[in-house]
C-alpha cells in the first residue's frame, strides 16, 4: 500500500497491489449493490460497510484479498467455501490468481445483511 493513507475506498483500491485491483473492484461493487444504504468508510486502514454497525469489510494483501462478514455469516456456506481459507476471525481469503466467486460472495453478503442481529457479531462492539 502507498505511504499516504487512503481516505476513500476508491483510493484504497488504487493503492492496493495491481494484481488484486480487479478483484477488489468487483468485491466492492458486489457489496455496494447488496448494501446500498450502508455507510462506506475506512476504519483501521480497511474499507468497511456500516449500517449503523459493522456489516462487512474487505482488505488487500500481497497475493489475496480478505472478505469479512463474520464467522456466523460464513457458516451456512461451509460446503461452498471448502476450497477457500477462512481465518479464526472470520476472514475469507480470496486469492488473486483464482476467479472471484461473485455469486457466492453476493449470497454471503445478503445473508449477513439479513442476519446482523444474530448475536455472533465480532465487530458489534468495536468503535473507531
Amino acid at each position: 500500500m502507498a505511504s499516504k493513507r487512503p481516505t476513500t475506498i476508491a483510493e484504497y483500491i488504487s493503492a492496493a497491489p495491481r494484481e488484486g485491483q480487479a478483484h477488489l473492484r468487483k468485491l466492492y461493487a458486489i457489496l455496494k449493490s447488496v448494501a446500498p444504504n450502508a455507510e462506506q468508510v475506512i476504519k483501521w486502514g480497511n474499507p468497511f460497510f456500516v449500517e449503523p454497525r459493522f456489516v462487512f469489510a474487505f482488505s488487500a494483501h500481497k497475493a489475496h484479498c480478505n472478505f469479512s462478514a463474520t464467522l456466523s455469516a460464513l457458516e451456512p456456506f461451509r460446503k461452498e467455501l471448502e476450497k477457500y481459507k477462512i481465518t479464526d476471525a472470520g476472514l475469507l481469503q480470496l486469492p488473486y490468481d483464482q476467479p472471484l466467486p461473485e455469486d457466492l460472495i453476493r449470497k454471503i453478503a445478503k445473508y449477513r445483511l439479513r442476519n446482523m442481529g444474530d448475536g455472533n457479531d465480532f465487530w458489534a462492539g468495536m468503535k473507531d
